[in-house]
């Protein structure tokens, strides 16, 4: 295991991913799949967020008590298909603020190209989590990292749902102060830089449009 990959690997998230990857899961079940395990690895990604203690008043007394500062998240979906786990991320913190960085994978060089990018302000007070499903060639979550880096945020993780070790290399030489969380670690890339076993084009499977 590469030093800092960390493999979600909580039965119910691998319960859904397996239903995730079946090639007859319908639309409308992968895209409720993937909200469900996007709230799932949401619990474990936040595990070492800071937080900062507050006095309260419980029915009985007085108590210093602890809370996270949710507003200085930033939740970044690479668009499109990162916006699929999103939902499952702003449940678990809904006061979370969203950043948006648009790339699209050229299909002959399979070179990120980025058309979009829009950041809450304030990002040096802030810790980002990048969402993505698949971390395939590395190519898209190197630029998106790279960009987001100019923004000076205070930490940076990247989460994806599928990745795969050719992917892991590549992000890993570029970004190492980046931690990975993932679901699972296949087995590698094909020729068309899709991921084996996989499941497929996430973005295709999450809107439909195949």
């Amino acid at each position: 295991m590469p030093a800092d990959v960390h493999v979600i690997d909580h039965p119910l998230v691998q319960h859904k991913l397996t239903l995730m990857r079946k090639k007859e899961t319908s639309t409308t079940s992968f895209r409720r799949l993937l909200n469900e395990i996007g709230l799932l690895m949401a619990y474990e990604v936040t595990r070492s967020m800071p937080m900062h203690e507050v006095t309260i008043e419980t029915p009985l007394e007085t108590m210093k008590a602890r809370l996270i500062d949710g507003k200085k998240l930033v939740f970044v979906p690479i668009l499109r298909a990162g916006t699929g786990l999103l939902d499952g991320f702003l449940s678990v913190v809904p006061g979370a603020r969203v950043g948006h960085i648009g790339l699209y994978r050229d299909p002959r060089t399979l070179v990120a190209v980025e058309y979009y990018f829009k950041m809450p302000s304030g990002m040096a007070e802030r810790d980002a989590i990048v969402l993505d499903p698949m971390l395939a060639t590395g190519h898209s979550a190197v630029a998106a990292v790279e960009r987001l880096k100019e923004t000076r945020p205070r930490s940076i993780a990247f989460v994806c749902l599928v990745s795969c070790p050719e992917g892991v290399r590549t992000f890993q030489e570029a970004h190492p102060d980046v931690p990975i969380h993932t679901a699972a670690i296949d087995r590698e890339l094909n020729d068309h830089g899709y991921i084996l076993p996989g499941l497929g084009d996430a973005g295709d499977r999450i809107f439909g449009t195949k």
